[in-house]
């Protein structure tokens, strides 16, 4: 299995790229197709040890700022490893792109140039989020923030699909995230996507009050990209500062330090369960191609499970469940 990593994308890029993507080499039994300044990512491979034939390079001269407005970069520079690197999955030798560079520019150019899956319009990323019932699946977490109601009727039966194929949940439960459970509640959008949903997809729960997100309430909860974005970010900035204020509190008192050291082990256990580096990357669904978006602070660690997660998707088919479920 053939995985094209965006060598150049990310915020500790191509440092934490080619290593997370050396880790998954060894661990995965997987070939890394580098994607980027030929010159740089043959520098960074020299720290390392592996076999020639599970790396190739391909040299793209061009790299896509974090903060570059996504279409025109797409448009301007066809050379960049996000735009060569989506279009190396036109061919049937390599199976799944993975970047962790600019989101709006790997949408983009997944949409322009791998296309729409036949009865898909607009293209979603999902997330698979942590709840107090194992897994669930969340979509759109920014890839249409301004969608209609069709369009997540096509999210829930690829958030459905997904969810059974690849996490293994049988008959997926489907939520609309909402400001209340009645099924009233929201804007005009948010109740004509209601009526849709409960007419044309299976298992449809109703609404999903943000507070029950991570409750394990239902599988699959679709939004629209403009509050899946906000609901993740805010989740992301509560987590980080709730570590912080504990170590801080912790720090003003000797028992708590020792009632702390006795914990531990349960608190790295919490801390893993939540850690966004242990699911790698966001599946961006609806494209004619298996593309995993990774965090833009991705770590190596974070690096190697989004080659994991895009691995899971090649050898689940997902792209032929989802073809076959929408078709």
């Amino acid at each position: 299995m053939k995985i094209v990593v965006d060598a150049m994308g990310g915020d500790y890029a191509p440092t934490a790229v080619i290593a997370g993507a050396i880790s998954a080499i060894k661990e995965l039994n997987v070939k890394i197709v580098f994607v980027g300044q030929e010159d740089v990512i043959k520098k960074e491979l020299s720290r390392y040890q592996y076999s020639p034939e599970d790396v190739e390079i391909v040299h793209a001269p061009e790299a896509i700022d974090m903060h570059e407005p996504a279409t025109s970069s797409i448009r301007t520079k066809k050379n960049s490893s996000i735009s060569i690197g989506v279009n190396l999955l036109k061919q049937p030798s390599y199976d799944a792109f993975v970047s962790a560079g600019n989101t709006g520019a790997v949408v983009c150019a997944a949409t322009i140039y791998l296309g729409m899956i036949k009865g898909i319009d607009r293209p979603g990323i999902g997330l698979v989020i942590p709840t107090l019932n194992r897994f669930a699946f969340l979509i759109d977490v920014g890839a249409n923030p301004d969608p209609k109601p069709e369009h997540l009727l096509q999210y829930s039966l690829m958030s459905r699909v997904y969810a059974q194929e690849v996490l293994r949940i049988e008959n997926p439960s489907v939520g609309l995230l909402n400001i209340g459970e009645e099924e009233g509640k929201g804007t005009d959008f948010a109740k004509e996507t209601h009526k849709l949903l409960s007419e044309r997809v299976k298992n449809f729960i109703g609404n999903v009050e943000p507070n029950e997100l991570f409750s394990g309430k239902c599988s699959c909860i679709v939004s629209d990209g403009f509050t899946g974005n906000i609901m993740i970010k805010v989740s992301e900035g509560l987590m980080e500062s709730i570590a912080t204020l504990l170590k801080r509190e912790i720090k003003k008192s000797p028992m708590a330090l020792a009632g702390a050291a006795l914990l531990k082990p349960c608190l790295n256990d919490i801390k893993k369960y939540a850690d966004y580096s242990e699911y790698g990357g966001a599946p961006l669904l609806g494209v004619n191609g298996i593309v995993m978006i990774s965090h833009g602070r991705s770590s190596p660690k974070a690096i190697k499970n989004a080659i994991r997660a895009a691995k899971r998707e090649v050898e689940h088919n997902i792209l032929a469940a989802i073809i076959k479920e929408v078709g």
